[in-house]
């Protein structure tokens, strides 16, 4: 019924090489393809499983597309990164690199754990372990816990979306990745030297444990991963799993190290701080370890209130909101047209309630009249709703 709707931009593509092409079996074919690689990359299903006719194309396609993805890779452009960015690397980030680069070479199987705090150069070191494998031609794939997370490394995904976790892992006891035997994602976690997960201490523990399943089942080996290098990096002092109306002992045995794999897990921790190492900054050295303290428990913590004391020297503490709003935008009734002064000031905050009224408030500071610009999402002519889903702007007629 939509096809040629679905089908017009490859229309339009087409036309630019010949004026006169129209609709046609080669063109819905073309649609029909892009919508399956769309669907596999989302559920690994094909559009034959998902109740709509199967396009015209290589039998290898599907395994050809996830083997490229992998494979994509400038091996000089990578070799030049590498010997470049080598000699960056700090005693602790070089100590890792080589352990792992010597794990690699050899094919030795196993989880690592990369235990990192903030600002000590895990994603400049995750990102040249991919390049060395890369440069090789071998295969590494690289996935993270979270979307933002994912797009730091170089051809990262989310672990989710690359090895098609299953969405309810609290619900099943035995969860397995849904990627089919004979399919190109199976093929790439057979063959891959190193699969890097990071921000792992956000993931569910069931998640480790059916990616555990999977590639003993597609290895053959009944070993921990199957006999594949595993490199888990995170760090636990940060967000732990998320577990809707959960108590916090839900979100500790939900936590990778409630898992039966983290018996099998190799630590490596990098400690040194890379502000302070490359700005000479003794502030941030301090900072850095009150913060590592407090992760660490090592703080003291009022046993009546269950709270912790900071250091008097953490932070400057402001008697009201106002106080801090004056501290972070003084003069803003100056500056508040200069965008590099703003760029460099944001107060945070833990909930959108409380960023919309520190938002409120601020703007009150600013000189002028308030003025309130309000869209409207009701369609000009009424009789032009028929034309719009439901879920569309304008068609409940609503401002």
């Amino acid at each position: 019924m939509h096809r040629e709707s679905l089908s017009e931009d490859i229309l339009r593509q087409a036309r630019a090489s010949d004026p006169s092409q129209e609709y046609s079996d080669d063109i819905f074919n073309e649609a029909l393809i892009l919508m399956e690689d769309l669907c596999m990359s989302i559920n690994n299903k094909a559009l034959c499983q998902l109740g709509m006719p199967a396009p015209t194309r290589d039998r290898n396609a599907v395994q050809d597309r996830d083997l490229m993805r992998e494979q994509q890779f400038d091996a000089n452009q990578l070799e030049r990164f590498v010997q470049t960015q080598k000699e960056f690397l700090v005693a602790d980030q070089k100590k890792a690199y080589d352990k792992i680069m010597q794990r690699v070479t050899k094919g030795d199987g196993g989880i690592i754990f990369l235990d990192a705090p903030g600002v000590t150069g895990k994603t400049f070191l995750i990102n040249l372990i991919l390049a060395s494998v890369r440069m090789r031609n071998g295969i590494a794939v690289a996935v993270a816990s979270s979307g933002i997370a994912s797009t730091l490394l170089d051809g990262g995904r989310t672990a989710y979306s690359a090895l098609k976790l299953p969405l309810n892992l609290h619900q099943t006891e035995t969860p397995t990745c849904n990627i089919s035997k004979n399919s190109g994602m199976a093929i790439v976690l057979k063959s891959c030297k190193i699969i890097i997960w990071d921000e792992c201490t956000m993931a569910h523990k069931k998640s480790l444990e059916a990616l555990d399943r999977t590639l003993r089942d597609f290895r053959g080996k009944d070993q921990p991963m199957g006999g594949a290098l595993i490199l888990l990096a995170g760090d636990f002092r940060q967000t732990l799993p998320v577990i809707p109306r959960s108590t916090p002992a839900d979100e500790l045995n939900a936590c990778l190290k409630a898992s039966h794999l983290w018996n099998y897990v190799e630590k490596i921790t990098l400690t040194t701080n890379m502000r302070v190492h490359l700005l000479q900054d003794t502030s941030a050295q301090i900072f850095s370890k009150q913060l590592l303290d407090i992760g660490n428990g090592k703080v003291h913590i009022d046993r009546t209130t269950n709270e912790i004391s900071f250091p008097s020297n953490f932070c400057q503490m402001q008697q009201s909101i106002q106080d801090v709003i004056d501290r972070v935008f003084p003069n803003l009734t100056i500056n508040y047209r200069n965008p590099e002064w703003l760029r460099e000031r944001a107060i945070l905050a833990p909930k959108n309630d409380d960023v919309s009224k520190l938002n409120g408030q601020i703007q009150l500071k600013i000189p002028g009249e308030a003025v309130e610009y309000k869209s409207i999402d009701t369609v000009m002519d009424k009789d032009q709703a028929v034309n719009y889903p439901t879920e569309f702007p304008g068609t409940r007629d609503s401002h």
